[in-house]
């Protein structure tokens, strides 16, 4: 399923759903962050809340992402993670480099500051 892209003022959010586990969903979503980037969009926020699982090709679609954009001078932000992510995000200790936010409003919000 392709993300949907919403615009927040300068902020793009996109909200993936279903299974981060490889295939052409998990590719979708760093490439709609590579059209984001290309479009000159540098503030981007990752809604993750209708994410069942994400394996190891789920998380390198996001550090791609991240990657993309920094390399752009940008951020990414992800919000909404469910417990059953958040306990991958730690595992593999990427829970250090995310920063993560329990609503799309106060990603978005931290934009801001």
């Amino acid at each position: 399923m392709q993300p949907k892209v919403q615009m927040q003022g300068d902020v793009a959010v996109v909200e993936v759903k279903g299974k981060l586990m490889g295939g052409p969903e998990t590719s979708a979503v760093h490439t709609t962050v590579k059209d984001l980037v290309q479009d000159g969009v540098k503030k981007v926020v990752i809604d993750i809340g209708k994410v069942s699982w994400m394996n190891s090709t789920g998380l390198g679609a996001m550090m791609g992402s991240m990657t993309s954009l920094r390399n752009a001078e940008g951020d990414l932000k992800l919000a909404r993670v469910t417990e059953k992510v958040r306990s991958l995000f730690m595992i593999t200790k990427l829970i250090t480099i995310f920063e993560t936010y329990d609503s799309v409003e106060k990603a978005v919000d931290a934009f801001k500051k």
